[in-house]
């Protein structure tokens, strides 16, 4: 797979299920951050595609608000909602896949403002997969375990771990690895240790953290919550 001269176009796929209360600050960020990237790298071009992953609690109305491409699904998981989502998105645009790259993030976080420079940027560079940094909300938590998260947590402490709210992959690495694996959660884990076997360029930053949510009862049944809940709780 030969590194393409410059990003083209950027795909962003974002799962959601039940998550009508959080969902418009995700969308919002990815908004603020489309504008940075028109502004920095004209020539990249993006999509967002929400998959409502058995959304039953008003979900779907809230994402009718932004200017997003939606799939509706039954309840299938993170797993098979994600590659459904990717799937969706690279139905349409170029067929070169070497030039476009696919950006995930969850409906519970909120990316920086330069986080699509950045994808677009691991892109250009030749990277395959870029694996990203999380922060939990500090409004979410009660201030002592967000204390004990912080000093868990110095500068560089998230290298090595990988999340699906901060993840991106070219699109044609995405197809030589078999995309994501059908299962309710640790998706993401299980495409990044395929990676590295594949001897693919893996980049991992801990720059730009995605902040997603700092609950302890998630949508996955082993997920970032219940890691929050069983590494930090009191």
């Amino acid at each position: 797979m030969t590194p393409p001269h410059a990003a083209t176009r950027i795909d962003v796929v974002v799962p959601a299920h039940q998550e009508a209360d959080r969902i418009s600050a995700c969308l919002a960020a990815l908004d603020a951050a489309t504008v940075r990237l028109a502004i920095e790298r004209p020539d990249v071009s993006v999509g967002v595609t929400v998959v409502l992953d058995g959304c039953t609690d008003g979900t779907a109305s809230v994402v009718a608000r932004h200017l997003v491409q939606t799939l509706e699904t039954a309840h299938v998981g993170v797993g098979r909602a994600r590659s459904l989502g990717v799937a969706r998105a690279l139905a349409s645009g170029s067929a070169d896949l070497t030039g476009r790259w696919l950006a995930h993030t969850d409906a519970d976080s909120r990316v920086h403002a330069d986080w699509l420079v950045q994808q677009a940027d691991a892109l250009a560079d030749g990277s395959h997969v870029l694996v990203g940094a999380v922060v939990p909300d500090p409004a979410d938590l009660d201030p002592e375990v967000f204390a004990r998260w912080t000093v868990a947590h110095p500068p560089g402490a998230a290298l090595g771990h990988v999340h699906g709210a901060n993840l991106g992959v070219r699109a044609d690495a995405y197809v030589a690895l078999g995309g994501f694996d059908p299962v309710p959660e640790h998706e993401d884990v299980r495409l990044v240790e395929r990676a590295h076997a594949l001897g693919l360029r893996v980049a991992a930053t801990t720059d730009l953290p995605v902040v997603t949510s700092g609950r302890f009862t998630g949508r996955t049944p082993g997920g970032y919550a219940e890691h929050l809940r069983r590494t930090y709780a009191p």
